[in-house]
C-alpha cells in the first residue's frame, strides 16, 4: 500500500504538466464553391466544410474569421472533441495587382479562436481533411492549387499571441484571355503606327492623321483597361506597357511633324527625306528595347 501511494504525486504531476500544455486542434477545410470574386474590392464568397478535432474536450465553436464574417453556419457533427460545420463566409483580401493583367492571387480563409491564446490552444493543419472540390471554378480565372499554414499572430497592444489557421486558394488569370483582351489591341495600335512610317514624305499629312488618332485611341484604351481594377499607389504591368506605347507613338508623331516642317521648305527636303529613313530604321528597335525593359525590370 505505501508503494502505491508513492506513485500518486508523480501521477498528479504528470496530469498537471499535461493540462499545462496547450490543446492541439487539427483543422481541415474542404471548399465546395467559390463565387462573387470582385477584383475591385478584393471580396469573395466561399462555401466550405470546416472540421475541428481536438486532443481533449474543449469548446471548439468559439472561432472567428479574421478576414471576413460567416453568413451561415450549419453544425453537422457536435462532440466534445470534434466539430464539423458547413459554412458560407463573405471574405476579402488585399490584392497585389503589380503584374496585372498577368496577376495571380491567394484567396484565404483565416481562422482564430476568440478567447484562447497560444498558451491554451494551438491549431494544426490537417491536410488529409482539406482540399478543393473538382467542380469549383472561378469565372475568368484558373485555379492552380491550394495551400495551408498555421502562424502565430501577435497583438502587441494587448500582449497576446493567437494561433491562426490559414487555408488559401491560388488563382491566376487565364493567359490567353489576358493577351487577347489587354495586349492585342496595343499590338494593333503599334502596327498602325509603324505602317505609317512607310508613307512617303509627300504623304506626311495622312501619316500625322493616323498617328494622332492612334495616340488618342491608346489613351482611351488605357482608361478602359484600368477601370476594372481599384486605384492603386503603384504602376501595374499594364500601366508600364501603356507608358511605353505612349512614348513610341509620340516619337512616331514627332518624327512626322519634323518631316512635315522640313518638307515644306525647298532647302530642307533632303533633310526631310533623310529623317524619313532614319525614323524608319531607328524607331522599331527603340520600341523593342522599351518593351524589353518593361518586362525585364522588376515590378
Amino acid at each position: 500500500m505505501p508503494v502505491r501511494l508513492a506513485w500518486i504525486p508523480a501521477v498528479l504531476a504528470l496530469s498537471v504538466l499535461g493540462l499545462a500544455k496547450p490543446a492541439e486542434v487539427r483543422v481541415g477545410v474542404y471548399v465546395l464553391n467559390l463565387g462573387r470574386f470582385d477584383l475591385g474590392s478584393g471580396s469573395y464568397t466561399v462555401d466550405f466544410y470546416l472540421s475541428l478535432k481536438a486532443d481533449r474536450p474543449i469548446p471548439l465553436d468559439e472561432f472567428e474569421f479574421m478576414n471576413g464574417r460567416a453568413a451561415t453556419v450549419d453544425r453537422l457533427i457536435d462532440t466534445p472533441t470534434e466539430k464539423f460545420f458547413r459554412i458560407q463566409a463573405n471574405l476579402s483580401q488585399n490584392l497585389d495587382l503589380r503584374r496585372y493583367p498577368f496577376d495571380e492571387h491567394l484567396l484565404t480563409i483565416e481562422i482564430e479562436d476568440k478567447r484562447r491564446t497560444t498558451d491554451d490552444l494551438v491549431y494544426v493543419a490537417d491536410r488529409d481533411a482539406s482540399g478543393v472540390d473538382p467542380s469549383v471554378i472561378v469565372v475568368g480565372w484558373k485555379l492552380v492549387g491550394w495551400e495551408t499554414a498555421v502562424t502565430a499572430h501577435d497583438y502587441e497592444v494587448y500582449g497576446e499571441t493567437y494561433s491562426r489557421y490559414v487555408f488559401g486558394l491560388r488563382i491566376q488569370r487565364v493567359f490567353l484571355n489576358a493577351v487577347i483582351k489587354s495586349f492585342l489591341p496595343i499590338a494593333c495600335m503599334l502596327l498602325v503606327g509603324f505602317l505609317s512610317l512607310l508613307l512617303a514624305p509627300d504623304k506626311v499629312t495622312t501619316r500625322l492623321s493616323l498617328n494622332i488618332s492612334t495616340l488618342l485611341g491608346a489613351v482611351m484604351f488605357h482608361v478602359n483597361l484600368t477601370n476594372s481594377i481599384p486605384p492603386v499607389g503603384y504602376l501595374t504591368l499594364a500601366d508600364r506597357v501603356m507608358i511605353a506605347t505612349y512614348l513610341v507613338l509620340f516619337l512616331i508623331l514627332l518624327s512626322g511633324v519634323a518631316i512635315l516642317r522640313w518638307a515644306e521648305r525647298e532647302d530642307r527636303k533632303a533633310q526631310a527625306l533623310r529623317l524619313y529613313h532614319q525614323a524608319l530604321g531607328i524607331l522599331p528597335p527603340v520600341a523593342l528595347g522599351l518593351y524589353v525593359l518593361v518586362f525585364v525590370l522588376p515590378l
